[in-house]
């Protein structure tokens, strides 16, 4: 399987301002290394860096009422009897798949039958991503797609804990957006920044998420070409890497062999 992964980063607020300055946009999350380490031999493990690093990153749920034209009709006409608004009965959830999966068209006709048979019954869809902690407060960072018109948000740690999110803003255009969470008496673990500028070819960098809702992962791989240009927006200047990266980790954070953030992951090339 032949995979392109690239990462950039663009600002939303002063935190995510930040983080434009930390990291450039991402396909797929990039890393870069400090010069003077660019030359080094590939770590020993990586396990010590994981150790470290997993308890910022955090993985995000959502869910969004999609309804049929029909039921938007009804639903802009007005109020239901008595003043009361038009109910919407909540349909079956719609299972993620990666694409290509056998399965994701065996699902797909089966809830398009389903809402034939049912014009009038909204769906719940679900959906999944990686976010990562940049502050203890409880200001996590994400995509922008991960989150954008989703009716709830939900932030699962390493250890399983979740957290009701809000979304305090998003931009479309840098594909970023800035959630919080109230952490209670919780100690949070927040990442640091790099600078994606310094980030060379040949670069050694780590890419932790929740792919496949399986929880957090990671994996590494180096940076495989810089400034790359996919016609994605007016920030287009993405970090190429070949750290493995699935359905799921959109949103999640790139490190170097630092520990430090120098990307977000967000797309994702394929042949397969």
């Amino acid at each position: 399987m032949h995979q392109v992964h690239v990462t950039g980063a663009p600002s939303i607020g002063r935190a995510l301002r930040w983080a434009a300055t930390a990291a450039t946009l991402a396909l797929i999350l990039a890393q870069p290394v400090a010069e003077a380490q660019a030359a080094r031999a590939a770590p020993e493990s990586f396990a010590d860096l994981a150790e470290k690093l997993l308890p910022a990153v955090v993985n995000i749920s959502t869910t969004q009422t999609v309804r049929s034209a029909g039921e938007r009709s009804q639903g802009e006409r007005g109020q239901g009897q008595q003043g009361q608004p038009n109910e919407r009965r909540r349909g079956p959830e719609i299972p993620q798949f990666p694409p290509g999966s056998p399965f994701e068209e065996f699902f797909k006709d089966f809830f398009d039958r389903q809402q034939r048979d049912n014009p009038q019954q909204p769906r719940r869809a679900t959906s999944l991503g990686s976010g990562f902690i940049i502050d203890p407060a409880g200001f996590i960072v994400t995509n922008n797609h991960v989150v954008a018109e989703a009716d709830e948000v939900t932030v699962r740690m390493h250890d399983d804990i979740d957290f009701k999110a809000q979304v305090l803003g998003r931009d479309a255009k840098t594909d970023l957006a800035l959630l919080k969470i109230d952490p209670g008496n919780r100690k949070l673990t927040a990442v640091t920044w790099g600078d994606s500028n310094r980030a060379r070819v040949g670069d050694w960098v780590v890419a932790i998420g929740n792919p496949f809702g399986l929880g957090g992962t990671v994996t590494a791989g180096i940076v495989s070409a810089r400034a790359r240009d996919i016609q994605a927006g007016p920030y287009d200047d993405f970090l190429q890497t070949d750290a493995s990266i699935n359905q799921g980790n959109s949103g999640g954070p790139l490190f170097n062999i630092e520990g430090q953030v120098i990307g977000i992951n967000t797309v994702i090339y394929s042949r397969t």
